[in-house]
């Protein structure tokens, strides 16, 4: 059973082709694993209406920040804002501040 469908704004998709092939690839196996199930260690709020998809890859720590769009009875999409490697134990303010900022654009 899929819960909800993942899309991605311009943002995300210019930084997700820019990552390796073999990345990619560990990205969309977690973002597929977190369609069907409920795991954090895959995808997990920040806060706010903010959430991050993760993984881990090459020793590095890879994050595509997104929020929900329940406004469709027929299905729900997570869209996929930005995303970034992770350098620290917390996701940088900056960039949580930009989802929101690509959510009210996308909502508005």
């Amino acid at each position: 059973m899929k819960y909800f469908e993942t899309v991605f704004l311009e943002s995300a998709l210019a930084f997700f082709e820019d990552l390796d092939p073999k990345t990619r690839k560990k990205l969309l196996y977690n973002i597929r694993l977190s369609e069907q199930c409920n795991d954090p260690k895959l995808f997990k709020k920040l806060g706010g209406d903010i959430w991050e998809f993760r993984a881990r890859y090459n020793n590095q720590q890879i994050r595509l920040l997104a929020f929900w769009d329940k406004r469709s009875s027929d299905k729900t999409l997570v869209v996929v804002s930005n995303g970034l490697y992770k350098k620290f134990r917390k996701t940088p303010k900056s960039e949580i501040k930009q989802a929101e900022n690509y959510r009210f654009e996308y909502f508005n």
